[in-house]
């Protein structure tokens, strides 16, 4: 091999002797931290692992046997962003309170099993809406017996729906196939709210 000029082969081995001792010397540094690395990474594959689960337990998509399971179900992305954005909007407040509603008869005959109540307050008003189970003949128990409590009911294919409508307030009782959907509207009516919380529950 031609020797290029301006070389120097002794400094040019010194240097190269001089690079491999560093190398030598961090990489004995290095050796008490391996333990403590290893340890790091397993401990980051293990927050890594667990962390999935978090995240779809805070996410829109929980269910039990396709009918929600907590408030954040009850709600599409359009309705859930257009009450979360409303003027003076403080949140959802999730419960297991007992359904607000001027039928309590029909609540004392029926006891509800509350699956959860969600409450939303705006500069317009609340809005608050309760899940429940309730018994199979629920529905024809309610046509028959809320008209008399000035609701007007309609049938939804196999449940039954009964609105009524005071001033300001609007309830709403919804049952079939053993599930209760109530809701209160006070001062604050979004656009097809009950239709479209009807369609998380029964499809």
């Amino acid at each position: 091999m031609a020797r290029v000029g301006g070389r120097n082969a002794a400094f040019a081995w010194v240097v190269g002797i001089a690079c491999a001792a560093t190398v030598g010397v961090l990489a004995f540094l290095a050796i008490p931290m391996i333990p403590a690395s290893v340890s790091w990474l397993g401990d980051a594959a293990g927050r890594s692992s667990t962390s999935t689960p978090a995240a779809e337990a805070t996410g829109k998509a929980a269910s039990v046997d396709g009918v929600p399971a907590r408030c954040a179900d009850l709600y599409d992305e359009a309705l859930d962003a257009t009450l979360t954005f409303a003027p003076g909007a403080a949140g959802l407040t999730a419960s297991s309170d007992a359904p607000m509603t001027t039928a309590t008869q029909l609540v004392d005959a029926l006891r509800p099993q509350v699956v959860f109540t969600c409450t939303w307050r705006a500069d317009a008003g609340t809005v608050t809406t309760t899940l429940a189970d309730v018994p199979t003949d629920a529905g024809p128990i309610a046509a028959a017996a809320l008209p008399a409590a000035g609701f007007t009911c309609s049938s939804q294919g196999e449940r039954t729906r009964c609105t009524r409508t005071d001033g300001d307030l609007t309830e709403t009782i919804e049952a079939g196939g053993g599930r209760w959907l109530s809701t209160s509207e006070r001062g604050w009516h979004p656009s097809d709210y009950v239709s479209r919380i009807a369609k998380r529950v029964w499809g």
